[in-house]
């Protein structure tokens, strides 16, 4: 291989046509996956200064820092960016529930046969 945004040392996001790039978060001490959003250049600069997770809302059309409002922030503790770059993985510590329900995580309801189940909390990092 020799492109460099694969196999390089150099940071150069793969932002698709609208400038954003998906990010998830997961929990750095459980690995539970916590929320999936996305990040434009502003917000994955303003997480790298900062060390507080940022995100592009695109319903709202803005920048936004997580728990800006309601105090549930995620540190981040380590980034990493998928083989293309276009992927974020940060790993957080968290600052109370990452879901705007109130829920610990945003991946609170399972896919069934008859349709969707909650997972009690704690049932989705333990499975």
């Amino acid at each position: 291989m020799s492109d460099q945004r694969e196999t390089g040392l150099m940071l150069d996001p793969k932002y698709d046509r609208d400038g954003l790039i998906t990010a998830v978060a997961s929990d750095s001490r459980t690995g539970e996956l916590l929320m999936l959003a996305h990040m434009n250049a502003q917000a994955l600069a303003a997480t790298r200064e900062t060390g507080l997770a940022h995100f592009w809302s695109r319903s709202r059309g803005k920048l936004w820092r997580k728990g800006e409002e309601s105090g549930n922030e995620l540190r981040v503790v380590e980034m990493r960016v998928d083989c293309d770059q276009d992927a974020i993985w940060l790993r957080v510590e968290p600052a109370g529930p990452a879901c705007h329900t109130g829920a610990r995580s945003c991946f609170y309801r399972r896919v069934t046969p008859d349709g969707l189940e909650r997972i009690e909390p704690g049932e989705a990092a333990a499975r």
